[in-house]
């Protein structure tokens, strides 16, 4: 008996050393801590980053000059908007593509369309799109993997260009003076955090199970529940942003904004860009789309083909050499130095500062999450060297920051962290049309590269 109970104690005693395999040992840590010298050196930098910010401390002395700001070729734009404390770049770049067309177009000066006009009918559908994708996957579980990202992601002010388009083809477009921009407009947290809130309430109770409906009507049950739900919706945005007019005054007449929109630019919107990606963890010359990527239920979700870097800029430059401005978007925070408005390489030398190496290349960091398209600006401007480019000029949307308002690219910086590009299809070349005639390898929603822009 005594033999039995010693050998199972030492079963146990194995089986607990097992389990314990793979944490931080005492051993372990005497031997990682030595990382850490503690000298002099060690100190030096200590005692600098206990009271400094580290992309102080970090910045390359031999990048404090100010790159040089002319640049070969440059699209025409006037003014600068200010998307403030909100997660709206994509939709001020959008706008503020289709801005410098009807500027060129007629002469109108420092033009602004209202950012709070789309915004209200963005929000708007968002809720909707929430709701309904609700209402489809009611029969799965909640830990089904679908449904958990729709109750985790309900309702944000990010977006690409696929919705703006959307949106202004369904309800138009005003003046930014006929819908200014209000308060929460400007500062949209508080108003998304009661938004989410009541969209995940509202959802379970269309996930719930009535008694006294029967299955044949169950349908119509939801939608006019579902209905009732983005009344609410509508008056909140009503309540913080101002409800959008059904027509206004426009150089003498009365107009609506869908009459706006195709009077003052009058083309498709929806079919006449081409979306472009470079995204190196995926195959070239593919074409993708992203479920649930999309502003309204009935719109379209982000489809793009698939490019080497190379190619996209050839469109680039020819499109920004015609004189039209482009959607653009990148991770803009990496390597950025905010006060100066340039994005370089080696604007920072992390590894100097804390004797590591960081080594991934774009591929890795698109795979790992950490690296995606986070805004979006306008690409206006390219320095062309014997036709090559060496940096590339954006319009922000963050005020009179960085360079006048605008980013500065090296081009060594646009290869590492430019992602996507939206082109007018004349400047895209047949074959990449051809690659378009391809059904479209959908993705889900929680791909890498669902990161909407803000």
């Amino acid at each position: 008996m005594k033999k039995i109970l010693t050998l199972a104690l030492s079963l146990i005693s194995v089986a607990a050393a097992a389990q314990q395999t793979g944490g931080i040992t005492p051993e372990m840590l005497g031997r990682i801590s030595g990382a850490y010298a503690g000298d002099a050196h060690d100190k030096a930098i200590r005692n600098a980053l206990n009271t400094t910010d580290i992309n102080v401390l970090a910045t390359n002395a031999d990048k404090i000059a100010m790159p040089e700001t002319s640049f070969s070729d440059r699209v025409v734009t006037k003014g600068i908007t200010n998307q403030k404390k909100s997660g709206r770049c994509w939709l001020f770049t959008g706008l503020n593509v289709l801005r410098a067309a009807a500027i060129q177009k007629y002469d109108l000066g420092d033009f602004q369309f209202s950012q709070s006009y789309c915004f209200f009918y963005d929000q708007l559908e968002k809720a909707n799109l929430f709701l309904q994708a609700v209402i489809d996957t009611r029969e799965k579980p909640m830990s089904d993997r679908e449904v958990d990202w729709l109750f985790s992601n309900p309702i944000g002010d990010g977006g690409t260009f696929t919705g703006v388009a959307n949106l202004v083809t369904k309800y138009g477009l005003v003046p930014a003076d006929v819908m200014p921009e209000s308060y929460i407009a400007n500062s949209t947290s508080q108003m998304s955090a009661q938004l989410r809130t009541l969209l995940r309430q509202d959802g379970l109770k269309l996930r719930e199970t009535p008694s006294g409906v029967k299955k044949k009507d169950m349908g119509a049950y939801l939608q006019g529940l579902k209905e009732e739900m983005l009344g609410e919706v509508y008056r909140i945005l009503a309540l913080c942003l101002g409800e959008p007019p059904a027509y206004f005054e426009w150089q003498g007449k009365t107009v609506t904004p869908l009459q706006f929109y195709q009077e003052l630019l009058g083309y498709d919107l929806e079919h006449g860009y081409v979306m472009l990606m470079n995204d190196p963890s995926r195959e070239y010359g593919k074409v993708y789309e992203i479920r649930y990527d999309r502003h309204l239920y009935d719109g379209q979700n982000w489809l793009y083909v698939n490019l080497p870097i190379e190619r996209i800029k050839e469109m680039a430059i020819a499109s920004i050499k015609d004189n039209v401005a482009m959607y653009f978007s990148c991770d803009v925070a990496k390597q950025l130095n905010r006060p100066k408005g340039v994005c370089d390489l080696e604007n920072y030398d992390y590894e100097s500062l804390l004797g590591v190496k960081f080594t991934m290349d774009k591929k890795q960091r698109i795979l790992t999450h950490a690296s995606g398209s986070s805004h979006a600006m306008t690409l206006v401007g390219v320095n062309l060297e014997d036709g090559v480019p060496d940096r590339w000029l954006v319009e922000n949307s963050w005020g009179d920051t960085g360079y006048k308002g605008h980013i500065i690219m090296t081009d060594d910086w646009f290869n590492e962290y430019m992602f996507r590009l939206v082109v007018e299809r004349k400047y895209v070349p047949e074959d990449v049309l051809k690659m378009l005639e391809q059904t479209p390898v959908q993705l889900p929603a929680w791909d890498p590269m669902f990161l909407n822009e803000e």
